[in-house]
């Protein structure tokens, strides 16, 4: 069974969300939205297969990243959510809460081997693509 097939988003706390975002905007040219960017690429075993990864701040005082010293959450995308839910418990890995689903995927939070969170989302990037605002290319 594969596990983590890509990086789907990067997620970090920081003093001032929005002027992260006009400063990555307008030195970097990332484009944004409210919610950060998404960077598209292709699947490599499919060219005509988008795919997106998810870059964005969030407030210093967010309890997302579960401990409040945790600094950044890196989101992993996964082939099979309920498959990898159910391996990772016999490995005796700790998944921090029920796996959500959206239209545009299935998410479920683990505890690296440090304590970190970090989030797992087996993506349906036909929604996804229609739900962003912005991508960054």
């Amino acid at each position: 069974m594969k596990r983590v097939t890509s990086i789907g988003g990067v997620f970090f706390k920081c003093n001032n969300p929005d002027a992260q975002k006009d400063w990555y905007a307008k030195h970097l040219g990332i484009a944004m939205d409210k919610y950060g960017s998404s960077f598209e690429w292709r699947h490599s075993n499919d060219k005509e297969k988008k795919g997106y990864s998810v870059w964005s701040p969030f407030e210093k005082e967010t309890d997302y990243f579960g401990d409040a010293s945790q600094q950044y959450m890196i989101n992993y995308r996964v082939d099979d959510l309920e498959a990898l839910i159910k391996q990772l418990k016999e490995e005796g890995v700790t998944i921090v809460d029920q796996m959500e689903i959206y239209e545009y995927g299935k998410f479920v939070h683990v505890l690296d081997g440090e304590g970190n969170r970090v989030e797992l989302w087996e993506a349906n990037d036909e929604v996804y693509e229609k739900m962003a605002n912005v991508v960054t290319q």
